[in-house]
């Protein structure tokens, strides 16, 4: 069995919260050792003075699950016509609804192939993280699959002010609306490993930013062969233009010169931060807790976009 020690070293890295802590301090019957490796979300006192807050593991496996909840609920209604079933979305949090969304009607065998695989993935992310997660874990926020969509190609410019984007529709909009999210779950996943302090939990997390890039590979790869070049650089656009003044993000390339794999000078793939991910998913480049895709916000920690307007000049 574990030491008191290690139990509690472990309690601290994956409760999100001092109540949390205190709960399953409690019940694995080592509540007496008070504050022994005490970091938490509300922070420490240093030199008398309260530091910053810090980011336990809990927090980020929670703030992956948002995002989890969101692709989830996206490829199983597209590939199966239904979303997650109620016992896998409970938890801490104001727990919400699904709007918009139906089974897509595929005409290529493999593109429906690929949906159902991938969907199948991110459910299964779902139920680790809330495994992983426990008593700590949230719940899914609302979502919407609907008007965020068309929000993000008006923005994009893949149709005017008053049209109607569904990714639903056909597979060419459902493939470019899987490119909205699958790049940026993987840079999500790249930014948040660093934080992750728990060598169990950052294997974990680099497993699942390794099939979020294989997804993200597939979906571009049938972009390509669609030629779908100008709509997915439209889409690569938006999102730079949300998440900061540097321009990372990119597109699959042209006719002449593929990039499927989106890496630096070096070959490697960029991040993005919790606040910068929240920025797409909300669909502003302002501070907000709320919008896009998650129009009551994420729940847990991590909820917040920041100010990434760019300055004029």
């Amino acid at each position: 069995m574990f030491g008191k020690a290690v139990v509690t070293d472990m309690i601290n890295r994956s409760a999100e919260n001092e109540a949390d802590r205190r709960s399953f301090l409690k019940a694995a019957g080592v509540a007496g050792l008070g504050t022994v490796g005490g970091a938490t979300a509300l922070g420490a006192m240093t030199d008398g003075a309260m530091a910053a807050p810090k980011i336990t593991d809990g927090a980020i496996l929670n703030f992956a699950l948002n995002l989890e909840y969101l692709e989830a609920e996206f490829y199983n209604i597209a590939a199966f016509g239904t979303g997650l079933k109620n016992n896998l979305t409970g938890g801490k949090g104001k727990k919400g609804g699904v709007v918009g969304g139906s089974a897509v009607p595929f005409k290529t065998p493999a593109i429906a192939n690929y949906a159902r695989e991938i969907a199948i993935d991110e459910l299964d992310h779902v139920k680790f993280l809330r495994k992983a997660l426990g008593g700590a874990k949230v719940a899914r926020p609302a979502i919407d699959l609907q008007s965020s969509f068309t929000a993000a190609a008006t923005a994009a410019g893949l149709i005017q002010p008053g049209q109607t984007f569904n990714p639903f529709l056909d597979e060419d909009s459902f493939l470019l609306a899987a490119f909205i999210f699958e790049d940026v779950g993987v840079t999500a996943y790249k930014g948040a490993a660093p934080l992750i302090q728990n060598k169990t939990y950052l294997e974990a997390a680099a497993g699942i930013l390794a099939v979020e890039a294989y997804h993200a590979g597939i979906v571009r790869t049938a972009l390509y062969q669609k030629g779908l070049y100008a709509q997915a650089q439209a889409i690569s656009d938006a999102r730079d233009s949300l998440d900061g003044r540097k321009n990372d993000d990119q597109g699959i390339g042209t006719a002449q010169v593929a990039n499927l794999v989106p890496t630096d000078k070096n070959g490697i793939a960029y991040s993005r931060d919790p606040f910068q991910v929240h920025n797409i998913a909300y669909l502003t480049d302002k501070k907000a807790r709320k919008g896009g895709f998650f129009p009551k916000g994420t729940n847990g920690v991590l909820t917040t976009s920041a100010n990434q307007r760019r300055k004029k000049g």
